[in-house]
C-alpha cells in the first residue's frame, strides 16, 4: 500500500495558513480600503476585489478587528517580504538585558565587599543590571538581618551608579537585591 503525499516522516504535513486573509478568503460584506493608487473609503468586498483584480494585485486584510476590517490593495508576496524585513530589523535593534550576579556570604569581609562593589560599579556603568545576593549556608540563615544590612549598604554605596529595582527579598537560602543602571551606557 502506497503512502499518500500529505504525510511526512513525523505525521501529516499541514500547509501553513497565511497570516492575513487575502482575496476570496475575506468574508465580510464591506471593507475599508487604504493604500496607494486607490480611492480610500468603505466599499463592498466584491467591489474592492474587482478593483484589486483590475490592478492585478491582491486585496489583503491588514486589520481584521477594525469595523469594518481594513484592507489594502498590494502585491501580497511583496507585503509579506516587507513584514519579515521589518521584524528582522526590530529584532536586530532589540537590546538584550544582561544581568550580572554578585554573591556575598552573611559574614563577608570589608575587603571582599569593596572588591565586589568595584565590579558592580563597572557593570552598572556599562549599562548592565546587577543582582547581588547573600547565600546562607547551613545554619547561617540565623544571620538574615546581617545579610539584609549588607545588601542595603551595597545598594547605598551604588546609589550614584544605579537605582534599586527590587529591595532585599529572601527566597529559600538566598536574599536578593536587584539594581538597574541610572544613566544610559557609555560606549
Amino acid at each position: 500500500m502506497a503512502k499518500s503525499n500529505n504525510f511526512g516522516p513525523r505525521g501529516p504535513i499541514r500547509k501553513k495558513e497565511p497570516e492575513h486573509r487575502i482575496n476570496e478568503n475575506i468574508r465580510v460584506p464591506e471593507v475599508r480600503l487604504v493604500g496607494d493608487n486607490v480611492e480610500q473609503g468603505v466599499f463592498p468586498t466584491r467591489q474592492a476585489l474587482a478593483l484589486a483584480d483590475e490592478l492585478e494585485l491582491d486585496l489583503v486584510e491588514i486589520s481584521p478587528n477594525a469595523t469594518p476590517p481594513v484592507c489594502k490593495i498590494i502585491d501580497y508576496s511583496k507585503f509579506v517580504y516587507e513584514q519579515k524585513k521589518k521584524q528582522k530589523e526590530i529584532k536586530a535593534n532589540a537590546k538584550q538585558t544582561v544581568i550580572k550576579e554578585i554573591r556575598f556570604g552573611p559574614n563577608t569581609s570589608e575587603h571582599d565587599f569593596e572588591f565586589k562593589l568595584k565590579h558592580a560599579m563597572r557593570f552598572l556603568e556599562s549599562g548592565e543590571k546587577v543582582r547581588a545576593y547573600v547565600h546562607f549556608k547551613g545554619r547561617a540563615i540565623v544571620f538574615k538581618e546581617q545579610g539584609e544590612i549588607l545588601l542595603l549598604r551595597f545598594a547605598q554605596a551604588l546609589e550614584d551608579y544605579g537605582k534599586v529595582e527590587l529591595l532585599p527579598k529572601l527566597e529559600g537560602k538566598r536574599m536578593f537585591l536587584t539594581l538597574a543602571p541610572k544613566a544610559s551606557p557609555k560606549k
